[in-house]
């Protein structure tokens, strides 16, 4: 789904534009990030690999089940409630024996894309009016100015806490079996509300300007290019200057980040000329990304 508005402002000419999409639960590399199994002793016997698509499904199927246990529990049937916490037991029980060090089960990933359409000007100035509202108590105001106005992909998981989520619901059982159906309930959804979002903002601008210093990076590895490569390399550098100014703009990691990140632009613009590598300052550049990068990460609630 796309969607694109006008802002009503001074930068009426900045287009914020939003899509989503629901990832399939097979997504390895966003199961990836939201596990974190323990590497074995260099001397034991490699366990065998965590089919990681079936962790995911064992884990979902547990939610389920807790939610039909809840559905039972509003029909007043107990037995049916007590199965269903069973089969939910039992699959979290085979989650936690494939991998002992999983603290967080995923059940859920979905990828969200923001983007600004618009010039750092235009995005300057939208910031600036909602500072002034900000100023002068207009909340609401300032609230609306800078609603959606982002450039990045958000991977968001939700996870069961495997520390407290299986004991919730043998605690909920034991309810159950004394008749108990209403504390049962009340304990059900309070496990559910336990469930852990965890999100990765992983910034457009930074993406970009990024992808153009590597594309910078290997034209400039080789030492007989033409006036065609060198041109090239200013352009995709001037585009990199572009990006993390817009990143700048939108308050994206640090603000003595990105102002190393486009001193280092300057630095590699200088290292290439006369047909240099500045291979050392290439390098450097991606770990200034990096950092940049895990500053713009949200604060985890705990």
């Amino acid at each position: 789904m796309k969607r694109s508005f006008l802002a009503a402002t001074a930068a009426s000419a900045l287009i914020l534009t939003a899509g989503c999409s629901k990832q399939d639960a097979n997504n390895e590399a966003a199961t990836n990030a939201a596990t974190g199994a323990a590497s074995a002793p260099v001397a034991a016997t490699p366990a065998p690999p965590v089919d990681r698509a079936e962790l995911l499904q064992d884990a979902v199927s547990a939610l389920q089940e807790t939610q039909n246990a809840l559905a039972a529990l509003d029909n007043k049937d107990g037995k049916a409630a007590t199965a269903a916490l069973e089969r939910a037991t039992g699959k979290l029980e085979i989650v936690l024996a494939r991998n002992p060090s999983l603290a967080l089960a995923p059940v859920d990933v979905s990828v969200v894309s923001y983007d600004v359409l618009g010039s750092v000007d235009a995005v300057k100035a939208l910031r600036k009016s909602a500072e002034e509202a900000l100023e002068d108590g207009r909340l609401q105001e300032a609230r609306h100015l800078i609603d959606g106005l982002a450039s990045e992909t958000v991977v968001r998981t939700s996870n069961l806490p495997l520390a407290t989520y299986p004991d919730a619901i043998k605690a909920a059982a034991a309810l159950i079996a004394q008749g108990k159906l209403d504390a049962a309930k009340a304990a059900l959804e309070a496990a559910l509300g336990t469930i852990v979002i965890r999100d990765v903002i992983h910034p457009l601008p930074l993406i970009r300007a990024s992808a153009a210093i590597e594309e910078a990076r290997n034209l400039a590895a080789n030492a007989q290019r033409g006036a065609g490569d060198e041109a090239r390399i200013k352009q995709l550098l001037n585009t990199a200057r572009e990006q993390l100014r817009l990143g700048q703009a939108l308050g994206y990691a640090t603000k003595d980040q990105m102002k190393e990140l486009l001193k280092t632009v300057d630095e590699i613009e200088e290292g290439t000329k006369n047909k240099g590598a500045a291979t050392s300052i290439f390098d450097k550049i991606r770990d200034f990304f990096k950092k940049a990068t895990q500053s713009s990460q949200p604060a985890q609630k705990k």
